[in-house]
């Protein structure tokens, strides 16, 4: 009988929980879903070189560009555009994704999108951080969005996908997010902020991310800036894996591409193996160049789309062989506290309100 009233009580401790979740809402001037395809503004963390309030436009496409669309098969989908992009530059097509895969694509103009913010601005560029904790937000507002809709969506379906500097971007989301995703595309992105391209020396890459090197300087790049954003952090990466990261993570990259280079992408796949994350090299040399999927072993390396669907697809595709689907909380659900440390304190991701809020934590 004493055992009969337990499971009952932690039958109904699990329903009241799972009704509770069901019953939030978006924060108080966050825009509900568009009905159908479209694009909104919502609130999006202060940068400290800017300290003025943000906002990030966030575009949405639907299976057949309906919210109607979506069904409890439906997963996310981020697609992130490359270094000076907008909207799905550089990247998979959103609403090829949406309907290939049945997903809610997503797209994120995060921090310094766009020619003059990415290149032009005498302000350094980001590199990963701001623009990875703007994407999750876009992700999370989606999730929230269907959530408070009571639109059921498959939750165990979600992916990130980038290019070059969006591919960096895709691997920051996991990293901030490690127990959030499902599977992981990286497409040539940029792997860690290297000299040449935090201060734009000549040799390596060719991107200058306008970075300091004098101590005191208001863009100072101090050692804790370059370890958060070093994907292959060997530090970083078994913390990941001790909160239970497990997304298939696979690299895209040309064995010519000295625009993110080879060299850099070798050693952080060299690096995720040695933390034993699930990670696929597709390294792309002349014999895989076929002139249509892959048409080159440099940066540009062919139709971004279809890469994504000749990597990926059988893990994001139900009744494959090969279908990934996560099966335990995600970071939004779990509400905790990521930590990475650093050379001087700790770089820490909140999931307190459900999206992420960042901060630096000093020794």
């Amino acid at each position: 009988m004493l055992q009969s009233r337990r499971v009952f009580v932690l039958a109904f401790l699990c329903l009241w929980s799972s009704w509770l979740h069901a019953a939030e809402v978006l924060p108080r001037g966050w825009p509900k879903l568009p009905k159908v395809d479209g694009s909104v503004e919502i609130p999006a963390q202060e940068w400290p070189i800017r300290p003025v309030p943000r906002h990030v436009k966030v575009s949405i496409s639907y299976p057949y560009g309906q919210l109607d669309r979506v069904t409890e098969k439906t997963g996310l989908m981020l697609t992130l555009h490359n270094w000076g992009g907008v909207d799905a530059v550089g990247t998979a097509d959103p609403k090829i994704l949406s309907e290939r895969l049945d997903v809610v694509a997503i797209t994120v103009d995060y921090l310094q999108s766009g020619k003059y913010e990415g290149f032009e601005t005498s302000e350094p560029y980001d590199f990963g951080y701001f623009q990875s904790l703007d994407s999750l937000r876009g992700l999370w507002y989606v999730h929230q969005g269907l959530r408070s809709q009571e639109i059921l969506f498959n939750a165990g379906r979600i992916y990130v996908v980038g290019g070059s500097a969006g591919g960096h971007v895709a691997l920051m989301c996991n990293k901030l997010a490690p127990r959030t995703f499902t599977c992981v595309v990286d497409m040539c992105g940029l792997c860690k902020l290297s000299d040449d391209v935090a201060y734009g020396l000549p040799g390596g890459s060719s991107f200058n991310a306008r970075w300091k090197r004098e101590v005191g300087h208001r863009f100072f790049l101090s050692d804790d800036d370059r370890e958060i954003r070093a994907i292959g952090n060997p530090r970083h990466l078994t913390e990941m894996k001790r909160l239970g990261q497990a997304a298939k993570v696979i690299v895209v990259h040309g064995t010519s591409d000295n625009i993110s280079p080879f060299a850099e992408a070798k050693e952080m796949v060299a690096a995720m193996k040695g933390a034993n994350i699930n990670v696929e090299p597709v390294f792309v040399d002349k014999p895989k160049v076929d002139g249509k999927v892959f048409t080159d072993t440099g940066h540009s390396l062919g139709q971004r789309t279809e890469i994504v669907f000749r990597v990926a697809e059988k893990y994001m595709r139900p009744g494959s062989t090969s279908y990934l689907e996560r099966k335990t909380s995600s970071d939004f659900f779990l509400r905790e506290e990521i930590r990475y440390e650093t050379t001087n304190g700790a770089y820490l991701v909140s999931y307190e309100n459900g999206y992420p809020i960042g901060r630096f934590e000093p020794n």
